[in-house]
């Protein structure tokens, strides 16, 4: 399995793109893959547009994942000049000034185009090596593939069970802390309630304790797509030390803002396939 999956990464990009779309067209048409949970959940969202305009986003949501997992293979093989051609980085001053100073920085994301190239890109653009928290898959031989592709230009993929672990044993060294923070967290596990997209929604309160505990500046990295296979980033500050007591779960809500913004501008780029919305906010009497 390694080998066909080492051998996928020696592809070019246009034939792992046409690979990539007879995969869409298995996941969509044939098995449905999580079909019906996107369909609701642009429902919810954009109740007010016409049911063909909700599915050409469907569809067309669907094409841009099995692009970005052409892109992601391909990128695991792909040398550092062909992805800093691929990735223009914006304000990235902001990002490299901190470090310069010998500070810690926290980068937000979320599932949005093409996130998995911009660990890559981090390191191959600007040099700059990235700490990413990643939820390990169950299977040893593809967690060996996303590791080894995603260290590649000096990234470093942490499980998210060891993520804060991690921080505070560094906490003396300047690093760049990476979260892709739009996931829905546990229902027993501590949560920050917002309304997000219109609904109630649920985020770890995972950054707000990161930042308190780097005592560094927290940036969101807006990714928009400019063409097939090229993107544009733009580095934008969310918040910076000192944090004063009264204001936890500020940068989480300040990250929900910003993510909802870039996924209102291009709905089609998030993943729509996440059950965000699983259970319910609780009411307390």
């Amino acid at each position: 399995m390694r080998f066909l999956l080492d051998l996928l990464t020696r592809m070019p990009l246009p034939l792992l793109y046409g690979v990539g779309r007879v995969v869409c067209f298995i996941a969509f048409h044939v098995v449905r893959w999580r079909r019906d949970i996107a369909r609701a959940n642009l429902a919810r969202v954009f109740p007010d547009r016409t049911a063909a305009e909700r599915e050409r986003l469907l569809v067309l949501s669907y094409r841009n994942l099995c692009d970005v997992l052409a892109e992601t293979v391909w990128g695991y093989g792909a040398s550092a000049a062909q992805i800093a051609a691929r990735m223009t980085i914006d304000n990235a001053e902001a990002l490299t000034a901190p470090l310069a100073r010998g500070e810690s920085v926290l980068l937000l994301a979320g599932h949005f185009c093409n996130w998995e190239w911009l660990l890559l890109a981090a390191g191959a653009k600007l040099g700059v090596p990235v700490d990413a928290v990643y939820k390990p898959p169950r299977q040893k031989v593809f967690d060996d593939f996303l590791r080894d592709g995603r260290s590649r230009f000096g990234g470093r993929p942490v499980p998210y069970r060891d993520f804060v672990t991690e921080v505070m044993r560094r906490r003396g060294e300047a690093r760049c802390y990476a979260m892709v923070a739009d996931q829905t967290p546990i229902q027993q596990d501590d949560k920050y309630w917002t309304t997000f997209l219109g609904q109630e929604t649920a985020f770890y309160v995972g950054a707000d304790t990161v930042a308190r505990l780097v005592r560094g500046p927290v940036l969101f990295v807006a990714l928009r797509r400019v063409s097939r296979g090229v993107y544009r980033a733009e580095v934008v500050p969310l918040a910076a030390p000192p944090y004063p007591r009264g204001t936890d779960l500020a940068i989480v809500e300040r990250y929900a803002r910003q993510l909802e913004a870039e996924i209102l501008a291009s709905p089609a780029d998030w993943l729509w396939i996440h059950r965000k919305w699983k259970y319910g906010k609780p009411v307390y009497g």
